[in-house]
């Protein structure tokens, strides 16, 4: 959805709107979003919003919502900030006790870079058709102990998590590098366009 700042759009300000995933789950009773924080004008102005301050929102748009049919199992892939619209679609299913076959593929430099891990960790818990694979990519910089995947997602680690015998769809969404690299490479080992749903986040800003 966009939000648009009014103070921006009162000085004429082409950064007054922001597309923002929606991060809550329908049933959670309050509008969610999440981003990182950067030094641009409409994020400075979105930092010093008061509590009860006015926003502009627009109505909901995108494609990223689970198939209507549990038939075929769910591989998400993301990337830090990229995970908010997956938040809202696995704490929805969850929920709503669906039984949609879900792993979701999750990269960060670092544990402590990783927005909702912990959130995460205790749905994979929860979610008996959920499986959470955590890759962390610098740990050489990390202060915090981590027994999961290291390094970026790759073919290899697909693999080594995928339903055997089934073909997934795919939802790509992270830094638009990461997710044109990843479209590459499903659609180079024989991954249909129609089965790979994207979102980019162009600049963070």
């Amino acid at each position: 959805m966009d939000v648009t700042l009014p103070a921006l759009k009162e000085v004429g300000s082409q950064e007054a709107t922001h597309t923002f995933s929606i991060a809550s789950a329908p049933h959670e009773g309050a509008l969610m979003v999440a981003t990182r924080m950067r030094d641009s004008s409409y994020k400075r102005a979105l930092g010093s919003l008061p509590v009860g301050g006015e926003v502009l929102i627009g109505p909901p748009q995108g494609q990223l919502v689970l198939p209507e049919g549990p038939e075929r199992p769910v591989a998400i892939l993301a990337g830090g900030i990229g995970i908010t619209p997956f938040r809202s679609m696995l704490l929805d299913a969850a929920h709503r006790g669906l039984p949609h076959r879900i792993v979701l593929f999750y990269s960060n430099r670092r544990p402590e870079d990783a927005p909702f891990l912990d959130e995460l960790q205790q749905l994979e818990r929860r979610n008996p058709h959920f499986t959470l694979v955590a890759t962390m990519t610098q740990m050489e910089r990390s202060l915090h102990p981590w027994k999961g995947e290291r390094g970026p997602i790759d073919l290899a680690m697909l693999l080594r998590h995928r339903d055997p015998g089934m073909a997934p769809v795919y939802y790509l969404a992270g830094p638009p590098a990461m997710v044109y690299a990843l479209r590459s490479l499903l659609t180079g080992n024989d991954v249909k366009d129609a089965d790979i749903r994207t979102e980019e986040f162009y600049g963070y800003g």
